[in-house]
């Protein structure tokens, strides 16, 4: 590869980086990120029932981390 060709590939690749960055920053800066009713409406709108799926699905995943630890594939040496 030309040599022009990798300099010119690092300053744009630098560019869309630090294009990337700046709208990140402004997304932070204007609150674009930021659900402030989100825990209002769940405690208003979540019943029993949703909870105890949460919890189920909570345990079912502990559960699965729990046996995917103990039965890790190791290759043969």
């Amino acid at each position: 590869m030309s040599e022009n060709i990798v300099i010119m590939m690092i300053g744009v690749s630098t560019f869309l980086g630090a294009m990337g960055l700046v709208a990140l920053l402004w997304g932070v800066k204007t609150g674009q990120f930021e659900d402030r009713s989100k825990f209002i409406d769940a405690s208003h709108f979540d019943n029993e029932e949703d909870l105890k799926d949460a919890a189920m699905m909570d345990e079912k995943r502990t559960q699965y981390k729990k046996k995917t630890k103990e039965h890790r594939y190791s290759p043969p040496d």
